[in-house]
């Protein structure tokens, strides 16, 4: 599923998922490595590798079969940009906006419905203990191997939960036929879930066949309509054409405006150029005077703040009981709107000037110099330094990175590297756009 941009095809994405994670944290950060949990990951792959079958049935023809509605332009085909998926054929003329090109009737998504059985039940009674957050976690960079460490760890655990449970039910309620499950099995189940998984309306996850051979793009040639509520029996799925289709085009769908880390362990394939990507840091008052200090910015007091300034910091959730100090680097707001206002109010050393800006004002970096071109430059330089300060939990550099990716290395190797990779260009990207603004600020500090 939109794996073209790490040059892995969907079936392979899922079967490096895993051990793409692991060797992606022992890879790319430094830090952290010496508390690693028990991996699942070689095992997980192994795994995947026997359970796919090596001559499955056509796709198309099942849908077709099954009631379901294929334009018949379709296949599903490896495009030499986007990998395996749903393309246009060359012969059939292009689609217009508009049309459909897949229909599921309501029985073919797979979603968790009402227990038909004793084995359903069991089924339900098991997925009821899966917390809603665990293949939904959208994290950046560093705290990557934290969810990673996060989904093992839940593994590991519901392993003994499954087992415990199917350890009390006669063979002829069994919802796996007596097969034994493991955390190896699970995680290839979490894995092939996870990279397949559509939320339509807020409802329960479904997974939709061949709908999701569609590829990911930031901007998609076709949508997914979802027609009457998931509990009806007249709902319908369908796939339609948002603009005109060429032939030999890939259908292509938005999986969502996430970061890399989202792609990467929901779905096992790296964006280039991912304008979304991020990384986050910890807001730390000795971290943040270490960075003023080193772009020059004289008597910082991040760890200090005044009791006027503590107060905004609470209104920005980032002081007192409950706080959250992640903040972020890079997406569309280039710097998180509280980062940026807690620069500014700290850099301030007039309360009544930052106390005639609301927060938003103070959020925002499309605001020019809200409390001056001087406190401006100061917390754009603060800025600064803590990219460099990202860069430099890199253990590698970009020009090494691009040699490893220049050398061909195998599948989930170059996953890693390119996510790495991916990770160190947003961060430049973050420092030129930075500078930039800085520069513009340089004739209104001359003329302050």
């Amino acid at each position: 599923m939109g794996a073209a941009a790490a040059g892995a095809t969907p079936a392979t994405a899922r079967k490096a998922l895993f051990t793409t994670t692991v060797t992606l944290l022992s890879s790319s950060l430094t830090r952290g490595s010496s508390s690693r949990s028990r991996s699942l990951s070689c095992s997980a792959a192994s795994a995947a590798a026997q359970r796919l079958a090596p001559q499955p049935p056509d796709l198309v023809r099942w849908v077709q079969r099954e009631g379901g509605f294929v334009h018949p332009a379709l296949r599903v085909a490896n495009h030499p940009e986007h990998g395996l998926g749903v393309s246009a054929a060359a012969a059939d003329g292009d689609i217009p906006p508009g049309e459909v090109l897949i229909a599921l009737p309501g029985r073919l998504p797979l979603r968790l419905r009402r227990p038909t059985g004793a084995a359903d039940d069991v089924l339900v009674q098991l997925a009821q203990q899966v917390p809603g957050n665990v293949l939904s976690d959208s994290v950046a960079c560093a705290a990557t191997y934290v969810a990673v460490n996060k989904r093992c760890r839940f593994l590991l655990e519901f392993e003994k939960e499954v087992q415990q449970k199917l350890g009390t039910v006669p063979l002829e309620d069994h919802p796996f036929y007596g097969q034994d499950v493991n955390s190896s099995s699970l995680g290839w189940a979490m894995s092939a879930a996870s990279s397949r998984a559509f939320r339509l309306h807020g409802e329960i996850p479904m997974l939709l066949p061949l709908i999701d051979m569609c590829n990911h793009s930031f901007n998609p040639n076709a949508r997914i309509v979802q027609e009457g509520s998931v509990n009806s029996l007249d709902m319908s799925v369908k796939v339609v054409a948002e603009k005109k289709i060429e032939q030999n085009a890939a259908i292509t769908l938005n999986y969502g405006c996430h970061p890399n880390d989202f792609f990467l362990l929901d779905y096992g394939f790296v964006i280039t150029s991912n304008p979304y990507d991020q990384v986050e840091l910890s807001y730390d008052g000795t971290l943040l005077d270490a960075a003023s200090m080193a772009a020059g910015v004289s008597s910082p007091n991040f760890s200090a703040p005044a009791k006027w300034q503590q107060d905004i910091l609470s209104q920005l959730n980032l002081h007192g009981e409950g706080a959250i100090l992640k903040v972020s680097l890079g997406g569309a707001d280039i710097v998180d709107g509280r980062l940026l206002a807690a620069l500014r109010v700290l850099l301030a050393d007039d309360p009544e000037a930052v106390h005639k800006h609301d927060l938003k004002t103070l959020m925002s970096l499309d605001v020019q110099v809200p409390l001056g071109p001087a406190v401006e430059a100061s917390a754009l330089r603060t800025v600064l330094a803590l990219c460099a300060i990202a860069l430099q939990h890199f253990h590698t550099k970009i020009m090494d990175d691009e040699a490893i990716l220049r050398g061909g290395p195998p599948l989930t190797t170059g996953l890693a590297v390119q996510f790495r990779l991916q990770k160190k260009f947003m961060i430049v990207d973050v420092m030129q756009n930075i500078s930039k603004r800085i520069k513009m600020l340089s004739p209104q500090k001359s003329a302050a």
